[in-house]
Parts: structure tokens; sequence; C-alpha cells
């Protein structure tokens, strides 16, 4: 990514953008087209996750072994991003068992933070952003929907490339995420105190990135570069 724009550094924030929210909301689109927007780095701290699930089924281990999924986590190679597996149905299920150990969120702590502690800001999406990673941050957004309206994005995107994709079966998953997700004892999905809701369930992407960019430059406080 490029050096953030002139009109967010003569802000004088550091535009750390803070998005959280459950699957397949929309939160990490949306943090793609604000990094873009803003010339800010990314960080899908899902993929974290997902990418200690995946290496804990891949070392034929259970996914509450707490001690082979730190080791892993504090393993975890540079392009960990790269690997097509992280992308499927069952390594989302997956992140969000391994995502309920105490020590694998401890492990990922300090890599998250420094991410978006570089010089200039950074973009982070996932589920705890705002509540625990990056608590100071200028801008925190909470981006839901319905479960229906999540289940039906998965599934066209699913049934594109999948015949047996099922509706049913893709709003169970999502239910069940939900109720993990919030339930886990150590950084629960929830939103942080001060950040702003934005329902996309009636949103077209377009729609909704109009809105979470109006809500962004709210908080920071900066007019849209360029302008």
């Amino acid at each position: 990514m490029g050096a953030p724009t002139a009109a967010v550094i003569a802000s004088n924030i550091a535009p750390v953008i803070a998005i959280d929210g459950p699957a397949a909301s929309g939160k990490g689109t949306l943090a793609r087209r604000l990094a873009a927007h803003y010339g800010l780095p990314w960080l899908d701290t899902g993929l974290l996750y997902r990418a200690v699930a995946v290496g804990v089924l891949n070392h034929g281990a259970a996914l509450d072994d707490e001690p082979v999924a730190v080791a892993i986590a504090r393993g975890l190679p540079a392009d960990f991003a790269d690997n097509p597996a992280l992308r499927t149905g069952e390594a989302g299920a997956a992140a969000s068992r391994v995502a309920a150990l105490p020590g694998v969120r401890a492990a990922l702590l300090d890599a998250q933070r420094a991410f978006a502690a570089r010089p200039g800001g950074a973009v982070l999406d996932g589920r705890d952003i705002g509540t625990v990673i990056c608590p100071d941050a200028p801008a925190k957004l909470f981006v839901t929907a319905s479960a229906e309206a999540r289940a039906d994005r998965r599934y066209r995107e699913l049934a594109a490339r999948d015949p047996a994709a099922s509706y049913d079966r893709i709003l169970a998953d999502i239910r069940k995420r939900d109720a993990d997700d919030a339930s886990r004892a150590v950084a629960p999905l929830v939103p942080a105190a001060d950040a702003v809701l934005l329902d996309t369930t009636s949103l077209d992407i377009d729609g909704a990135f109009a809105s979470a960019l109006a809500i962004v430059q709210r908080l920071l406080g900066a007019p849209r570069p360029g302008r």
C-alpha cells in the first residue's frame, strides 16, 4: 500500500480504523476498500485464526489442544495468508474454536497491535479490534446484518463454484458461529462502547461503503482525499 493521503496526515490523527462484526457481515470487503481509499495497510485478523486452525488440523491435533495451537500461532510464516485452504467454510468454523483458546489470543495479540502501530495508521478487521486490539482507535465500526442476509450472501458466493452449497446449512453455520463468538469467555464478539453501528442488511456493497466512508470521515475529522 502507498503512504496515507495528505488529507489524513493533515488531521494529526493516526488513522487506525477498527472494524468488527460477525461472519459475512461485509466487514472484510469494507475494510479492504477503506484501506485502498486511504492508502493504508490492511489486516484481516480472521485469517490469523484460520491459519492457526488449519495448522492444528494439519498437525493431526484436536482443535482444543491449546499447547499445539499456541505453538502454531507463534510460528505462523509471513506468507500465511496465501494458503487457499484458509478461505473454506471448514476453516471458518474451525477458527471459531481455536479463537476461544486464551493462549492463542494472547499469542496473536502483539502481532496485531504491532500492525496497528505502523507509522501513519492501518485498517484492521475482526471480532475484537475495537474492544481489545485497538481500544484507542479513533475510528471504530461494528458492521452487522441479519443472519438471513449474511447466509444469502455466503450462499451466492459459494454456489457459483459449488453446486452442492446449501443455504440452510450455511444459515445454521452462521448462527452457530454467532453463538460461539458471542459466548466465548475471552474477547467475546461485542461492539466497543464507542463503535458506530453499521447495519448492511439492506445495503449493497457500494451503499455500505459509502456509509462506512462517511462514518470514518466524521470520526477522523478529515476531508475526503483530494479535496
